[in-house]
């Protein structure tokens, strides 16, 4: 017994000596190669860690429904920035190959299809075909120090319907005098506004329940018939400074604000605003699930608008219903507002 051990030793210490004319074993980190590494541990018994790690990154994708609200609005957060989870990905798949562990690697394999399956659309562009007008909503900024700029930026744009919010004081009259020579047509109502090329009439305000207007609905007659505009800004969820979430408000805005749009008598209908939510947040399914994202039908990205120096998140949206088709959905260049202005082209 003695023997072979000193034999098997002899072996060892030969197959990593260079001069023995045996080729020494691959080692990383440790590591030999795809074998056993230096703890006789296999493979398959390495990175059991990584690999829970990157199933339960699958599941949050996955049931992300199902993370509760209840508790700082987490499940609405997450939902906020969904598409972000998979940077977890990337983030695993280095200490995975550095451990040379199969199973890591195999469970990598589970949120890399979640994602697939769920935002790998939004990366190849489904815009096509000409449309009949474009529309444009933004997020102006109470506090933009270059109104005149944001204006032109809108008049650039090519739309014929334009939805502002945040309106207040001297910018609100900026944009009336800078906007009246291209869009003939306008109303504000509180601080949310639509300026038009065609005729704007019917002008009713939605009530969200915010102690002042930020929703208005009005009739726009265009070339091939009239659309009904809502013009929303919805509040954000917020910690405030006495403490305790705005969470109830918005969902409250957002339950009246599809209780709106679901009695609208007319067929075609856009709904144009920062909605403080994105597509994937729960709290908005009184809207979304009755209207159409432009950007995810006719978009090429993710169309993040929002912060505008590092855009994370697409919470200003262009929504439609009643057989207008979205042929393009885009962000335009940045101006002094903290948000990014979207625009979208539609065909009657």
């Amino acid at each position: 017994m003695a023997q072979a051990y000193r034999a098997d030793r002899v072996s060892t210490a030969e197959a990593d000596d260079p001069e023995s004319g045996r080729r020494p074993a691959a080692r990383f980190l440790g590591v030999r190669g795809w074998g056993r590494d230096a703890r006789g541990a296999t493979t398959w018994r390495r990175g059991l860690l990584l690999a829970v790690l990157a199933l339960l990154t699958g599941a949050l994708m996955a049931f992300h429904a199902e993370v509760p609200n209840s508790a700082g609005n987490l499940g609405s957060l997450l939902e906020t920035f969904l598409p972000w989870v998979g940077l977890a990905v990337p983030v695993l798949l280095v200490p995975a190959l550095l451990r040379r562990s199969a199973t890591a690697l195999l469970a990598l394999l589970v949120p890399t299809v979640i994602w697939a399956n769920m935002f790998g659309g939004a990366l190849t562009d489904k815009g096509g075909g000409t449309g009949d007008f474009t529309v444009v909503s933004h997020n102006v900024a109470a506090v933009n120090a270059d109104p005149q700029g944001t204006a032109r930026m809108l008049e650039d744009s090519g739309a014929q319907i334009v939805a502002l919010q945040e309106l207040a004081g001297r910018p609100l009259r900026t944009y009336e005098s800078e906007l009246a020579d291209s869009y003939p047509y306008h109303a504000v109502e509180g601080t949310v506004g639509l300026w038009s090329k065609y005729p704007i009439g019917d002008v009713q305000v939605v009530d969200i329940k915010m102690g002042w207007t930020r929703a208005f609905r009005a009739q726009v007659d265009t070339p091939k018939g009239p659309v009904a505009v809502y013009v929303a800004h919805l509040p954000s969820v917020r910690l405030k400074a006495e403490g305790g979430f705005t969470v109830n408000q918005r969902d409250v805005s957002a339950q009246l604000l599809g209780d709106a749009i679901e009695a609208e008598p007319l067929k075609k209908v856009l709904l144009l605003g920062d909605l403080n939510g994105t597509m994937n947040d729960r709290s908005l399914a009184p809207v979304t699930s009755q209207m159409r994202s432009a950007q995810g039908a006719a978009g090429d990205g993710f169309g993040f608008s929002w912060p505008a120096s590092l855009p994370m998140a697409r919470i200003d949206q262009i929504m439609s219903k009643g057989g207008l088709e979205p042929t393009d959905s885009r962000t335009l260049e940045r101006d002094g507002s903290d948000h990014l202005a979207v625009a979208a082209t539609y065909r009657y």
